[in-house]
């Protein structure tokens, strides 16, 4: 079982993906054997191993492309949202509950904490998320949203503490109700906005 006839390279890469994303947020990081993934998305170890280099390596992909796509989709639903609202947005979301790969960030920092080869990318992958944050509270501190004295860097490792955390402590071990979640985070942001401004109004989903 090697390369699938017909198949292109990017769509066999992309058949990796899913099974690998859809195996480890089933079977964790050390439950999933590479054979298995490449079994799944029909085609030979051999042919995994010329996409990736190694199971941490299609771990973090995995992870990468999975939430990629979930911030795509929102931004691409309200693209005239302030920076603002694209935080506000977001933190909603973390009240509910996710599909099984939305968990696959859980498996990456349990498995981040035990191996280095998964260690290694992950903190790229976490480093590319705490720059897209600062760099959207950047953007709100020149628009006046965001207090100028707010250090980016710090408030968006708040906002990864907040997202990883709404991972390992999901609705089915405490559920909160999401529109007092939504004025707890409006009233944080209004906290955030330069003392000479009003509150953001609160996004619409």
């Amino acid at each position: 079982m090697g390369r699938i006839a017909g198949v292109t390279a990017a769509e066999t890469r992309e058949r990796l993906l899913l099974a690998a994303a859809d195996a480890f947020a089933e079977r964790g990081y050390d439950g999933t054997r590479v054979a298995d993934i490449a079994a799944a998305a029909g085609v030979s170890n051999g042919a995994l191993y010329a996409h990736f280099g190694s199971k941490a390596e299609l771990l973090v992909a995995a992870l990468r492309t999975h939430g990629q796509r979930l911030l795509a989709d929102m931004l691409a639903a309200h693209p005239d949202r302030s920076a603002t609202e694209v935080l506000l947005a977001t933190g909603r979301q973390l009240s509910r509950a996710r599909k099984s790969r939305g968990y696959l960030i859980v498996e990456a920092l349990v498995a981040a904490r035990r191996d280095e080869d998964v260690a290694r990318p992950m903190r790229d992958y976490v480093g590319e998320h705490a720059d897209w944050i600062a760099d959207l509270v950047r953007v709100g501190q020149d628009d006046r949203e965001l207090d100028t004295d707010l250090s980016p860097r710090a408030l968006a490792h708040f906002c990864l503490l907040l997202a990883m955390g709404s991972a390992l402590v999901p609705p089915s071990l405490h559920e909160v109700d999401e529109d007092e979640w939504a004025a707890l985070l409006a009233r944080f942001a209004a906290a955030l906005a330069p003392s000479d401004t009003t509150a953001p109004r609160e996004p619409v989903d």
